[in-house]
């Protein structure tokens, strides 16, 4: 397990050494989350690296990531633990045949919720002890649960605690560090947000991105890295229905690579456009002059390195 970095140059340093190039901004509101022991809830475009800080931080720090995946209709009970039916259906049936139906029916159904028959969800794994110290927890896309789970949500990390009612109250003996994110397709409730320190994960500039190239898909030629990260860059600024974020940037470079691709054109970029748009409208949009143009116009910007 490694300690938890002591400065905001130790932190960028602690995520750089994981692949994860970070700006200052975010290299700050990390050490302050780890410092003061605050949920961090990162907000901002699909695929510009959210998701990444948890599984960053974990590996850096040698905890355990636990992931709770958000969807409509996330309850507390899929998030926290749930009874193992069937395993306590089959308990019954054999304690009725040992007794010829006669049992203690008040000790059978103590012995039924106990932890033997609990099956544990993310909520509650991250109150558990664990061998490498607290977990990271990651509350992926937030913004795809209900109202009420946020309610729920904001009692269970004010005192990191969580109740079963067949068992009681099971509090963390030391709070997880906590990471929410959101793609902001709804807004969440101001009152979960004032318990996180929170932070806005834009897309990268020229020069980070291409650094996060680097640090991803260290193979690729610089002058190739160049044209896919300018490309890219331009593609945002198009009337897209989804924008491409940097894993698609990474993706996009790792393809070219396994094509033996050197430079840009027009028929690679046509070829190869699956890795980097994932509507079939907005390929549409970029399919043989539209993309020239574009490669055009990042050609002329671009100087050799």
């Amino acid at each position: 397990m490694t300690h938890l970095p002591s400065s905001i140059d130790a932190t960028a340093t602690l995520l750089s050494g994981q692949g994860y190039v970070a700006s200052r901004a975010l290299a700050t509101v990390v050490f302050l989350s780890l410092k003061l022991g605050r949920p961090l809830f990162l907000e901002g475009e699909a695929g510009t690296g959210k998701t990444e800080i948890a599984k960053t931080l974990a590996a850096a720090l040698g905890r355990r990531l636990i992931r709770l995946q958000c969807y409509e209709g996330l309850d507390a009970a899929s998030a926290v633990a749930e009874w193992n039916f069937a395993a306590q259906m089959i308990a019954i049936r054999s304690a009725e045949a040992a007794s010829g139906g006669g049992g203690d029916r008040d000790s059978l159904q103590a012995q039924l919720f106990t932890e033997d028959f609990l099956i544990e969800r993310p909520l509650l794994a991250a109150m558990r002890p664990q061998p490498g110290g607290a977990p990271v927890l990651l509350i992926d896309e937030l913004d795809r649960a209900d109202e009420p789970f946020e309610a729920f949500l904001l009692e269970a990390l004010s005192d990191y605690q969580v109740t079963i009612p067949e068992l009681g109250t099971i509090r963390a003996p030391e709070p997880p560090i906590v990471i929410l994110t959101s793609n902001r397709t709804r807004e969440v409730h101001d009152a979960l947000k004032r318990r996180c320190l929170y932070h806005w994960v834009d897309y990268p500039s020229f020069d980070r991105e291409l650094e996060i190239l680097a640090s991803r898909a260290p193979e690729a030629q610089a002058m190739l890295s160049r044209e896919v990260v300018a490309f890219v860059q331009k593609l945002r600024r198009e009337d897209l229905f989804k924008r491409p974020g940097v894993a698609e940037t990474i993706d996009w470079a790792k393809c070219l690579l396994a094509l033996d691709v050197i430079a840009l054109s027009p028929e690679v970029i046509s070829d190869t456009l699956g890795a980097i748009l994932k509507y079939q409208d907005d390929i549409q949009k970029l399919q043989g002059s539209e993309a020239r143009r574009l490669l055009d116009e990042v050609k002329r910007e671009l100087v050799p390195a």
